[in-house]
């Protein structure tokens, strides 16, 4: 298997709809080790995501923080709580470090990335 990934056409990167969110509260999966449930507001709207962020971040840290997500992915269940988009992170190739992916400046949730 190849590291390099699939090219993807600059029609199919524009349907990516990248907004800023400010995180509202954020707790631990009650089913899942490495998750964490976060509830945002995406300036219109506030929506939950689950994220592969337990043991990475303190969830109350994580409260008022700025963040990156992908407002336009289809929601889906994760290990039976509801997760309405995703947000962005850097991680180490071992997967020991991640990094939430912000604005650095304060900007107002919905803002749209580009």
């Amino acid at each position: 298997m190849s590291d390099t990934p699939e090219t993807l056409a600059f029609e199919d990167f524009v349907k990516v709809d990248l907004r800023v969110a400010r995180v509202l509260e954020a707790y631990d999966h009650p089913n899942a080790d490495k998750l964490l449930v976060l509830k945002i507001d995406l300036g219109t709207e506030q929506r939950q995501l689950c994220a592969g962020l337990r043991g990475h971040y303190d969830p109350a840290a994580l409260v008022g923080r700025l963040i990156i997500v992908v407002a336009n992915l289809a929601p889906r269940v994760m290990r039976g709580e509801p997760s309405q988009g995703m947000l962005l992170a850097a991680s180490s190739a071992d997967h020991s470090r991640i990094v939430l992916l912000a604005p650095d400046a304060d900007i107002e949730p919905g803002s749209k990335v580009s």
